[in-house]
């Protein structure tokens, strides 16, 4: 059977799509521009920024939902479907797909989602050129703003698509697909990066002083994070959530039968080991249960350093999303065992995952090495700057940390 008659990267649909993913961005640039138009340069950079990153968090989200509902070869070639813009000019070539395997990777339903993320991945795209761009001008205009974040952030998102089109290309191969997971996380991060900064030029204050167990707690849970992030990433991409479905043992034993040399294999394709073979359930359990093991870790280490921030009383706002968002990852993770990987609790992992990117970045940036007793000049004007931690210069117009 051949179901891609067209080669793998057929750009001729290409303009089309460019043009979907501006008609996408109208909507949020004129939102943002009729709310602020007689704002601050900072303050509309700002929302611009923030509602880039609702959106992209939104397509994190929208990706994975492609991925759970086996989208992602909807559209068997890139960027368009079938050498077009939209499933609608293709409906014969999926109709013929379908017919030949019903219940296959092409359908009518699967080219829709496949499609509706890429144009949501390109309207992000534009949101994130514009940023970029209007950076640049009001720094030429001597705005106090730093144009590289903006601009690091639109050569990321460049490189997020070109594994984005590897993901269909290379027929979801296992290492790209997480990968492109984890380059959709540091699209937020450095969004919610920007975010802050703004923020600080808009209220005159930079980072607030914690201490440093504080800070040595949120550097671990990052990198944490991080890793449970990938391994995640990795569980999803060889369907493992279901290698054990209960819990807390997995398949009637607290250690499981398991193989770990094949699972981590990581350049292999899917459902195989790299030297072709049948990709065992032995391999699957135990990337199941790395993730899990790790969790146990990533859990408590994220509820001590909730407990220490809020203590600390600086970043108390951020210590209760971490408490509340790291007890949402144990509900949702637990569903997706217990009741056999349903879509809305996988969904719900994906976004709480997405979310603890935000907000322990968030802490990051709002944070800085020093003593947190106040101030002993607390009659210094707030215009002069009475603290300088480690971190970069603030912006021209910020003033005291406090």
């Amino acid at each position: 059977m051949t179901m891609n008659p067209q080669p793998l990267y057929d750009l001729s649909p290409a303009l089309r799509l460019m043009f979907m993913g501006v008609v996408v961005a109208l909507g949020p640039l004129a939102w943002v521009w009729l709310r602020n138009a007689q704002a601050a340069p900072a303050r509309r950079l700002q929302a611009l920024t923030v509602l880039t990153l609702f959106l992209t968090f939104d397509l994190v989200v929208f990706g994975a939902f492609t991925r759970l509902t086996d989208s992602g070869l909807g559209c068997p070639d890139w960027p368009g479907c079938y050498g077009n813009a939209s499933p609608s000019g293709a409906q014969a070539e999926i109709s013929r797909a379908q017919a030949e395997m019903p219940t296959g990777p092409v359908t009518h339903g699967k080219a829709w989602i496949e499609m509706v993320h890429r144009y949501l991945a390109t309207g992000v795209g534009v949101l994130i050129l514009t940023l970029a761009a209007a950076t640049w001008l009001q720094r030429k205009r001597g705005a106090p703003v730093n144009p590289w974040w903006p601009t690091v952030t639109l050569a990321w998102v460049c490189l997020q698509g070109a594994f984005g089109a590897l993901t269909v290309t290379m027929k979801l191969f296992p290492a790209i697909v997480t990968l492109h997971l984890l380059g959709g996380m540091v699209l937020l991060a450095l969004l919610c990066r920007q975010t802050v900064v703004y923020e600080h030029v808009q209220r005159g204050k930079g980072p607030s002083a914690i201490s440093p167990r504080a800070i040595a707690l949120l550097f671990a849970a990052v990198a944490l994070l991080w890793l449970q992030i990938a391994l995640g990433g990795w569980v999803s991409t060889n369907y493992a959530v279901l290698a054990c479905r209960e819990f807390p043992t997995c398949q009637g034993s607290w250690w499981p039968a398991m193989d770990w040399r094949h699972g981590f294999e990581l350049w292999r394709e899917l459902g195989k080991t790299a030297a072709g073979r049948h990709l065992d359930f032995a391999a699957l359990t135990a990337i199941h249960y790395a993730h899990r093991l790790l969790a146990y870790l990533v859990l408590a280490v994220l509820l001590v350093t909730a407990w220490q921030l809020h203590a600390g009383g600086a970043l108390r706002r951020q210590a209760r999303w971490i408490a509340g968002l790291a007890l949402w990852q144990l509900a949702s993770g637990l569903s997706n065992v217990v009741l056999g990987w349903p879509i809305v609790a996988a969904l719900a992992h994906t976004g709480g995952a997405a979310a603890l990117v935000v907000v322990l970045t968030w802490s990051l940036c709002e944070s800085r090495v020093g003593s947190m007793r106040a101030s002993p000049h607390p009659h210094l004007h707030p215009g002069k700057q009475a603290s300088r931690g480690p971190r970069d210069p603030l912006p021209e117009g910020e003033g005291v940390t406090q």
